[in-house]
């Protein structure tokens, strides 16, 4: 019941809003109008919202739709778009989904979501479509990875390859070409790497997460900071701050002070506030 009644409240105030906006224009000679572009970072589709970790990293201009989990320290970088309108997507701790990669998925006879494991490097134009990568995993940039498809644990999916619907990469092989095909096996320094490159990407996420979340105040406190220290000496040594009275009142200042304050004029050993002795 609750629902039905702040729709139509959310309904009449933008009516009323959008009157008051007509009514404006109506005064200004040339009147201009700015339109607002909405976010569409994380949007709902369907009922179902994606749930991202807290720790996870998304950047500003990727899009992450519908019935999407983000796993804890992962990352979706710049221009990538994870669309879970038909099936669910998953994406696994510490795994990297590269600038403008695409993940979807499909519903087919049965269900066909995408699964992606811990630790796993999807390259930059990457296509994740209805498909599992497992644990530690790479898929390269620009390559494709189709319906049903399987990159198993430590293989690897060269960049601009193809890996055709219902395929799959055995562990340790690398794969490459149009339609993917067995190239040869990965050396253990290879395997290695995988999991190395994704720390390292998380390493790096945890920056930029730290930079894309700051509001307009911090950032122009960042800027005035620079170039304070731009245009300062070497030798400049600034001025520390007096320290703060605890016995000060908020706004008085002196002589706006408690006096025989416990914490500036502390007790004699053995007595009490009045003076008298314990």
């Amino acid at each position: 019941m609750t629902g039905p009644i702040l729709s139509a409240f959310g309904a009449a105030a933008r009516a009323a809003g959008r009157a008051f906006e007509n009514a404006g224009k109506l005064l200004e000679v040339a009147p201009y109008v700015e339109h607002l572009a909405p976010s569409t970072k994380v949007l709902s589709f369907g009922g179902k919202a994606p749930a991202i970790h807290e720790t996870a990293f998304v950047a500003p201009s990727a899009s992450i739709i519908g019935n999407v989990q983000v796993g804890k320290g992962a990352s979706v970088w710049y221009g990538a778009t994870l669309r879970g309108d038909v099936q669910s997507i998953t994406v696994g701790e510490q795994t990297t989904i590269g600038d403008r990669a695409v993940v979807h998925v499909a519903k087919l006879k049965g269900d066909a979501p995408t699964k992606i494991g811990n630790r796993v490097t999807v390259g930059p134009r990457a296509v994740i479509h209805a498909c599992t990568l497992e644990d530690e995993s790479t898929v390269g940039a620009g390559a494709q990875v189709l319906d049903k498809a399987v990159v198993k644990s430590h293989a690897a999916l060269a960049p601009g390859a193809v890996l055709t619907p219902g395929k799959t990469v055995p562990s340790g092989h690398l794969w490459a070409g149009v339609p993917a095909k067995f190239v040869r096996e990965l050396t253990a320094e290879e395997i290695a790497n995988i999991k190395r490159e994704a720390v390292a990407s998380f390493e790096l996420a945890t920056v930029h997460k730290a930079e894309t979340s700051k509001d307009y105040v911090q950032v122009e406190a960042d800027e005035e900071a620079w170039i304070d220290k731009k245009q300062r000496s070497p030798s400049y040594w600034p001025r520390l701050k007096d320290p703060k009275d605890p016995a000060e009142i908020p706004g008085f200042g002196v002589p706006g002070r408690i006096f025989n304050h416990p914490l500036t004029v502390p007790l004699p050993e053995g007595s009490d506030r009045s003076g008298a002795s314990k």
